[in-house]
């Protein structure tokens, strides 16, 4: 299911003093089955343009369709609850959106909500507590028991219970320590790659969109600034430093190198192709050597 923006714009509380424009010209394509990063300053629009994604707000200019739904201004706020099913945001610290007194009820909240019955219920939840790395023994726990991480986790089973197509992601990995971070993010990508879900991620870290993402949206000041494929994307490092966005960790130990007369075929973004970029160039340089 693909979600295309065209010529979307948004403004808080217009036609009052308060108003006050969040989003404007957004031309963008988020392609079904896609891993997409959205990255940018705090206050670059990335909360609203989040919000966009299963109509918790209407644009008010232009138009998002979201697979074959098309939302304008003028759009009935009726008749939206489908698209939030194929749609399911985790926003930040989704643990602090917990309630219920065990983590089966929470997580089957939601589908109970969709009118799913009890035996479809059980089995979904039974489900998506495995697909978050937790065991069926956490389901008659209160959630509220549980570590920051697990809470995390069961708040993320609760999106996934909606059985969504489009995963949304809001600074996922917040708060958690490095092994609690690579966790998450495996997980994330086990579902892209597994389910074939589509990822939307909003992050700060450059190494995650490097490592996982294949493609790439800049925003600054409510529009779109730059977009492509990472390659793309981080091959312009002083651009990059410019606007205070930073670049992921192998780029920029590259990038020191070719100040030193270091020079790649193609930028590394991953360690991965940094070492072995590296190992390369030692073979060429010995093979010179030799010659």
């Amino acid at each position: 299911m693909d979600i295309r923006f065209e010529q979307v714009g948004f403004t808080y509380q217009p036609h009052t003093p308060f108003e006050q424009r969040a989003l404007y010209d957004i031309d963008l394509t988020i392609q079904d089955g896609s891993y997409t990063a959205l990255v940018g300053h705090t206050g670059s629009g990335k909360s609203t343009f989040l919000q966009h994604l299963n109509a918790l707000v209407k644009p008010t200019e232009g138009s998002v369709t979201i697979g074959d739904r098309v939302i304008t201004p003028s759009t009935d706020n009726k008749n939206l609850k489908p698209i939030r099913q194929q749609v399911g945001i985790v926003f930040q610290f989704p643990e602090a959106q917990l309630f219920e007194e065990t983590v089966a009820k929470d997580i089957g909240f939601g589908p109970k909500n969709f009118g799913r019955s009890a035996e479809e219920i059980e089995k979904i939840t039974k489900e998506v507590i495995e697909l978050v790395g937790l065991d069926e023994s956490y389901l008659e726990r209160s959630p509220f028991e549980l570590s920051g991480g697990q809470m995390r986790r069961v708040a993320i089973a609760g999106v996934l219970a909606m059985e969504p197509s489009v995963l949304v992601l809001d600074e996922p990995t917040a708060g958690l320590d490095p092994k609690g971070r690579e966790d998450m993010m495996n997980m994330f990508n086990r579902l892209h790659e597994e389910r074939q879900m589509t990822i939307v991620l909003v992050t700060h870290l450059m190494d995650d969109v490097a490592d996982f993402a294949d493609y790439v949206v800049v925003l600054e000041k409510g529009t779109v600034i730059k977009q492509g494929v990472p390659s793309e994307v981080f091959n312009d490092v002083e651009w990059l430093e410019e606007k205070h966005l930073g670049v992921p960790t192998a780029t920029r130990f590259a990038n020191e190198l070719m100040k030193k007369g270091f020079v790649f075929d193609q930028l590394p973004l991953t360690t991965e192709e940094l070492v072995t970029a590296l190992k390369n160039k030692q073979f060429d340089l010995k093979v010179g050597g030799q010659a």
